[in-house]
């Protein structure tokens, strides 16, 4: 089945002719010419929802669309029950007013909201992106069963074999299989338990069983790390960290420059910018908020926004989240086309 030739109908991995999809990376980096020059190269473009309002996803979506007649995907957070402590997350801000005032802005409201979610729904439904992937959790009863009888292919995000069987269960078409060793938000569905560290290939090889496509996502940054990932039994790999320096990504300036600059040397999972864990490169910020950050999502999203735009804008990499998997050392930059031809097996 050519590429180009499947809206509309429920996609398969199996049309890909490079098994590779481009991670949703929310809050910028991913954009339309990023999914549309990756699906356009033989590999699967993601869009991220995360942190848009209905009508920018939308758009987005008909943005790729005019850019790209290959199938791609759209990367949707489920919104949980609040988790946050009100006295915990006033006592973390309280913390933060010193790093606010050195960038001369104030912090963000911390409030809990579902990111719009309804409405992207609706979207979803009308549009019909090929691919719908949902993060955190499991959506709630009917949503994956309105965008199936839409001829959308949904996949979940999951962290562990438990995940895995309760995604399975729940009528996904697929999996994303996300190793410890995979940059930003861990997809974990509980969102106060401490991460899952079985390493990926160990995790893909424990769900060989399961009878869905899986695609291996954490730590894949070069064709011999795809070739590896494959031979364990994924159907695919997906990639977010190779792809920020892409020449279409929409990576912050000073996050680039930090994956370059030798300064930052490892990673390090924190809950401090976002109250929920997120794998990014260990900075001064993490190292100093990391012991009183207390869960909270999207609470303390919302608190650090500002805070996180001042030190972007004025180019401050140690109070700005820099998210990145583990093998960040070893990426590229250059167009999308190219990263994503390193990435063959």
């Amino acid at each position: 089945m050519a590429a180009g030739t499947v809206h509309g109908r429920h996609f398969s991995l199996d049309v890909l002719t490079v098994p590779v999809v481009q991670a949703p990376m929310a809050g910028g980096p991913s954009t339309p010419r990023l999914a549309a020059a990756v699906s356009t190269s033989g590999g699967l473009g993601f869009l991220a929802a995360g942190y848009k309002s209905a009508d920018a996803v939308r758009a987005e979506i008909l943005a790729t669309r005019s850019l790209t007649g290959a199938p791609f995907g759209v990367n949707v957070f489920v919104p949980q029950p609040s988790v946050a402590d009100s006295t915990a997350v006033a006592d973390y801000a309280e913390s933060l007013r010193a790093d606010a005032a050195a960038l001369t802005t104030t912090l963000g409201r911390a409030r809990y909201d579902d990111d719009d979610w309804a409405n992207k729904i609706d979207v979803l439904l009308e549009l019909a992106p090929d691919v719908v992937s949902f993060t955190f959790d499991i959506p709630v009863s009917g949503v994956m069963e309105a965008l199936t009888t839409a001829g959308v292919a949904v996949v979940l995000t999951v962290t562990s074999r438990a995940e895995a069987y309760r995604a399975v269960e729940s009528g996904a078409r697929a999996l994303c299989v996300q190793g410890p060793e995979a940059g930003g938000h861990r997809g974990t569905f509980d969102p106060t338990s401490e991460p899952e560290v079985t390493p990926l290939l160990q995790l893909i090889e424990e769900l060989r069983d399961v009878p869905v496509p899986l695609i291996a996502a954490g730590g894949v940054v070069t064709g011999e790390d795809t070739r590896v990932v494959l031979s364990r039994g994924a159907a695919a790999v997906q990639a977010g960290t190779a792809f920020l320096r892409a020449d279409e990504a929409g990576t912050k300036t000073a996050h680039r420059a930090a994956l370059m600059s030798g300064e930052f040397i490892s990673t390090s999972v924190t809950k401090a910018f976002s109250g929920r864990y997120a794998r990014g490169l260990a900075n001064g910020f993490m190292r100093d908020h990391d012991h009183d950050a207390p869960f909270g999502y999207p609470e303390v999203h919302h608190l650090t926004t500002p805070l996180r735009a001042a030190a972007a804008a004025v180019g401050d990499a140690h109070r700005l989240n820099l998210w990145a998997g583990m093998n960040f050392g070893r990426t590229m930059t250059g167009s999308a086309e190219a990263i994503l031809a390193s990435l063959r097996p």
